[in-house]
């Protein structure tokens, strides 16, 4: 059974437009997830909105939201004065600019979505935008209402079909000096850099999230049908080994070590005077480009 459609209107690009039809590219739906059940008798919890200084049940009815504006104190905000200030949904992704993929910060970077054509009507015009955004290798900007709000979104060519990622507003990304401006700017030793190029190098691979391994899904699995059959054996979790890195020049000859005997390496075994060897054209390399 195909999925539901998130959202239907129209993708328009000046004066041509087809209807559309966006569907979430992602899903938790498969992951694993528990109700809160009474320990006595195995029924499901089930929560109740209770005024806090009656402590009655209130009913949805009776239930408006309100803004916090200091500690205890409400500005009370009536449903019709939310649907007042509502951006009204013409249904309609209007593209209005094209930007270069690589000008969006991924801090920037919120749900990705499918969009696709609906219904038969409109597969040329659909094509035709697709094409345009594709030739141009840039990403079309526009705007999309759901949810009672307006979302930018960024759209670009994907096989047959189209990729939209709705964008995070300036005052949802968090300055990054609040985090890194007490990072001391340490300068690296030469040596040390080298060995840590060399390790990057004995790992390079290519994107493959096939092999990516959701261990603890797995476990949680595993436990629900060791429970389903009976079994109650509770494995307690290994305890993870404390590292304390002392001299972190002897952490990287180490790392090195470690790689080369779990066969990580690419070619022969690598002695000290080849890790030299290879830290040395790596400095070359980077140096000439």
């Amino acid at each position: 059974m195909a999925p539901r459609a998130y959202w239907k209107g129209y993708l328009k690009l000046s004066l041509v437009s087809c209807p559309v039809a966006m569907f979430p590219a992602t899903s938790e739906r498969e992951k694993i997830s528990f109700h809160q059940l009474h320990k006595q008798t195995g029924a499901r919890i089930r929560y109740k909105k209770i005024d806090a200084d009656s402590g009655e049940e209130v009913v949805n009815a009776d239930i408006i939201k309100g803004y916090e504006v200091s500690k205890g104190e409400y500005i009370e905000i009536e449903p019709e004065e939310l649907d007042a200030v509502e951006i009204e949904s013409k249904r309609v992704i209007d593209i209005d600019q094209f930007v270069p993929k690589d000008d969006i910060d991924e801090l920037y970077i919120n749900n990705p979505y499918y969009i696709v054509p609906d219904g038969e009507v409109g597969q040329q015009a659909f094509a035709v935008i697709r094409e345009a955004i594709r030739k141009e290798n840039m990403v079309a900007l526009g705007k999309v209402v759901f949810t009672s709000r307006e979302h930018i979104i960024a759209l670009e060519a994907r096989d047959q079909g189209m990729m939209g990622v709705t964008l995070r507003y300036p005052y949802e990304v968090r300055s990054q000096g609040d985090y890194f401006e007490d990072i001391q700017d340490e300068k690296v030793p030469k040596d040390m850099l080298d060995l840590a190029m060399h390790i990057v190098e004995t790992k390079k691979g290519r994107f493959a999230p096939e092999k990516f391994e959701d261990r603890y899904e797995d476990a949680l699995k595993a436990l629900i049908k060791r429970k389903q059959k009976g079994e109650k054996l509770v494995e307690r979790p290994r305890k993870r080994e404390a590292t304390n890195v002392v001299n972190l020049m002897e952490a990287l000859r180490q790392s090195v070590k470690e790689n080369s005997r779990n066969g990580r390496l690419k070619g022969e075994r690598s002695s000290p005077r080849a890790i030299k060897k290879s830290a040395r054209a790596g400095g070359r390399q980077r140096k000439a480009s």
